[in-house]
């Protein structure tokens, strides 16, 4: 889990920084770019002035480390291939896991809704029942306590 930062959270900065970080997943994942060129160019547009650029950083850097095991929670609860996902929900289903497992600082709820409003904003038309239903799962078998206590 990473360090807690001396800067005071701001949910909205947060916001702006997994609007920002669906693009360069989808960026990344079409192009096969190096994502530390697309965080370099996301850095440097002005957009990003208003952003968590720690949380965004981490979370760019992390899914990219940790996707072949994000994919693999992801991929048994998929109702066709990973490959067949459109590529809106494949960014936001792996951004979404890397939260539940990596940032527990993070409420599974907060991950889930965050991603779900994303998929309204980005995906298809029923993306974002698709999104919740995958993430609730995996938040389910990751965070069984939390989900339990809170559910």
């Amino acid at each position: 889990m990473p360090a807690p930062s001396s800067e005071r959270f701001d949910p909205w900065a947060r916001r702006r920084a997994r609007r920002l970080l669906v693009q360069a997943f989808y960026q990344w994942q079409v192009s096969h770019a190096d994502t530390a060129e697309i965080e370099r160019q996301f850095r440097e547009a002005p957009a990003f002035a208003r952003v968590d650029a720690t949380f965004f950083g981490e979370v760019l850097r992390g899914v990219r480390r940790e996707q072949p095991h994000l994919d693999a929670l992801i991929e048994p609860l998929l109702d066709r291939k990973l490959t067949e996902l459109d590529q809106v929900e494949l960014a936001l289903l792996r951004m979404g896991t890397y939260e539940l497992t990596a940032r527990v600082d993070v409420p599974f709820k907060v991950v889930i809704d965050e991603c779900v409003a994303l998929a309204k904003t980005f995906g298809g038309e029923e993306s974002h029942k698709y999104v919740n239903g995958v993430l609730d799962k995996i938040a389910r078998r990751v965070r069984a306590r939390e989900v339990a206590a809170n559910g």
